[in-house]
């Protein structure tokens, strides 16, 4: 007989530590993925933080064969909206059932206090997949597995501006600085995966044109390799 597994939210950015995060939960055979849960800033229409464009994103769920639930935000997102629309996404799984949501982070312990008091308030709690792995090993690890990403932002104050549009393979990792952390877990480059052993498919996607943002922030545009590029 089989064991009927439980179902859980994976916040989804997109990004590396998501589809790790989304790896292991698949792999413990204890938890079906009901559901990716992404902000989108919707003045953008891109993933918050990454600058990834919404149709990417799409792209991905499908690969992955998941639904896709987005939270709409705007630019500049105050703490109060942002709560408020997450709370009605959490209220909304949790209305189905659902009563956990995994999260990609590794060591960054206010963030998950923060994410545990808002999921409290809900009746739910937070499951964290990849928690406390060793960020070298982790990046390693999504390399031999063999996923595919690209830097998508980077962090101007934290590694070089050319960063941006790079792939996450050994080379990158050589040429990271020692002070910054390997799975940029400190902000210090954000990724979208395109491929990997999740996925049913590759999402064909070349790195377009860059731009700098707050002076310190170099977003590259990932483009679909159907799309044109356009100013961000």
């Amino acid at each position: 007989m089989a064991i009927k597994k439980e179902l859980v939210v994976l916040s989804w950015s997109g990004g590396k530590d998501s589809a790790m995060a989304a790896y292991h939960l698949m792999a413990s055979q204890k938890y079906d993925i009901a559901a990716l849960l992404t902000t989108v800033t919707e003045d953008f229409d891109r993933i918050s933080m990454h600058g990834v464009r919404r149709e990417l994103l799409e792209m991905q769920a499908a690969a992955l064969g998941f639904p896709l639930h987005i939270v709409l935000i705007p630019k500049d997102c105050s703490n109060d909206i942002y709560e408020a629309r997450m709370s009605e996404a959490f209220d909304h799984f949790k209305n189905c059932g659902i009563t956990k949501i995994a999260f990609g982070d590794l060591f960054l312990v206010d963030i998950k206090q923060y994410r545990d008091e808002c999921l409290a308030r809900h009746g739910m709690t937070g499951l964290y997949p990849i928690w406390m792995r060793d960020t070298d090993e982790l990046v390693r690890t999504f390399i031999a597995l063999g996923f595919k990403a690209k830097l998508s932002c980077v962090d101007t104050q934290a590694i070089d501006a050319a960063f941006a549009g790079r792939e996450i393979d050994e080379q990158l990792l050589r040429d990271l600085p020692r002070s910054a952390d390997p799975c940029g877990e400190r902000g210090e480059y954000h990724s979208f995966v395109y491929a990997g052993p999740i996925f049913k498919t590759t999402i064909p996607c070349q790195a377009g044109e860059t731009s700098m943002r707050l002076s310190r922030f170099n977003y590259c545009d990932i483009l679909p390799q159907s799309a044109s590029i356009v100013p961000m």
